[in-house]
């Protein structure tokens, strides 16, 4: 789940890493109250989970408090790329020498989280590392053993930062990789890390995505915020075919069928596995596919489950076949699985053979699964099939005559 800038500030600094003198409001008047509170030329942020908040208007920069009441109340009524603002961030405008890129985020090769230092702030990491490779630094950490402030220092050393500035960057640094560890985060950024004019240094933005499975974890952090249980703090608001998603895997306790979420492709998917869903979902990509969706089916679903997934995606505006993939061993009965996206076909009006390009889910009772497919003429393939090679066989099945 994606937290609000305002929200990610109060993380940042409840792990004693300086912020300016901000204020969140949701009233024009306390906008205005804030500034004069300030006292100088401020910053008004629309907060919104989406990007482009200053080319569609929802930054400005008011000299006065007055003017900070005005740009306030505009911007609480611009919608940015279909989302409306929580409210806005009133931010002193600061004086600053130079702008840093402190941040943290998973590594899923390496299995472990890594520190992000540059010494190039304010502009995406992405493109710093692709243009200017030698002004980041990288530091792998262990989330199971303790962080030193040393890892933090060679993270920073990377980028050339000596002297007075990387003692005080160190603790900004290990604090930051500390608190994404403890609140299992998936993301934790400082952008800009501000030098100013006196030496000192401030977070003056801040973005932080922790895992959706961490909630009942985080729970004293979410209370701190005021985050509702019933909020899921995506990037845009749920589809209905991804609501749709959500009742089919409710309906039933057994298995799962969830993270439904939707693309404009012609394949639709029904695969597991975890963060195996992942690999088939690229692997279906680099065969040259077009997937529908991405979900991730497993744990021993029902017959209901499995079939009301697959007819969810059958019925899926442009989706002209599915496959139904696996990509490891699992306890999931194949048999089961078989028995539901064939019933969902049946049930809609298909051949099944003719709607589903190939199924590969090497697992439980995997021969009384191959016999039905073979009932129906479903091509079907083995663990002998790598995954990538399933893929290639799925995009061909659904582009031959």
């Amino acid at each position: 789940m994606r937290f609000f800038e305002y929200e990610a500030r109060e993380v940042v600094k409840s792990a004693g890493i300086p912020v300016t003198d901000y204020g969140f409001t949701t009233d024009p008047s306390e906008a205005r109250a804030i500034a004069e509170r300030i006292g100088g030329p401020v910053v008004v942020k629309s907060q919104v989970l989406t990007g482009g908040r200053m080319k569609a208007g929802g930054v400005t920069f008011p000299e006065t408090p007055e003017e900070a009441e005005r740009d306030a109340a505009r911007i609480l009524a611009l919608e940015i790329n279909g989302h409306m603002p929580r409210g806005v961030l009133v931010d002193p405008r600061a004086s600053v020498k130079q702008e840093y890129y402190a941040g943290v985020v998973w590594d899923g090769t390496r299995k472990q989280p890594v520190m992000l230092f540059s010494d190039m702030g304010g502009i995406d990491i992405e493109q710093v590392a692709e243009e200017h490779p030698s002004h980041v630094g990288r530091q792998h950490f262990s989330n199971i053993l303790p962080l030193s402030d040393y890892q933090a220092k060679q993270c920073i050393a990377q980028t050339g930062v000596t002297g007075a500035r990387i003692n005080k960057l160190v603790p900004i640094l290990t604090r930051l990789a500390r608190l994404f560890v403890e609140h299992d985060m998936t993301l934790a950024e400082i952008n800009p890390l501000a030098e100013m004019e006196d030496g000192s240094f401030v977070a003056l933005d801040a973005h932080m995505d922790m895992e959706n499975e961490a909630r009942p974890r985080q729970k004293a952090l979410l209370k701190a915020l005021g985050v509702g249980d019933e909020e899921t703090r995506q990037a845009r608001e749920a589809t209905p075919f991804e609501l749709a998603g959500e009742e089919v895997d409710a309906q039933d306790h057994r298995g799962v069928a969830g993270n439904v979420t939707e693309f404009d492709g012609n394949l639709g998917l029904v695969i597991g596995a975890g963060g195996g869903s992942l690999t088939l979902f690229d692997a279906v990509r680099n065969a040259g596919g077009k997937p529908a969706n991405y979900c991730e089916i497993g744990g021993n679903p029902s017959v209901a489950k499995a079939c009301g997934l697959a007819k969810l995606v059958l019925t899926k505006p442009g989706v002209d076949k599915i496959a139904v993939m696996m990509s490891i061993v699992s306890n999931t009965r194949v048999d089961i699985v078989a028995r539901g996206v064939i019933k969902a076909c049946l049930e809609l009006g298909y051949e099944p053979r003719e709607k589903i390009t190939i199924f590969r889910i090497p697992g439980a009772w995997e021969e009384e699964g191959f016999k039905i497919l073979d009932k129906y003429g479903v091509k079907y393939a083995d663990r002998s099939v790598s995954l990538h090679e399933a893929s290639r066989l799925a995009v061909e099945a659904l582009e031959a005559p």
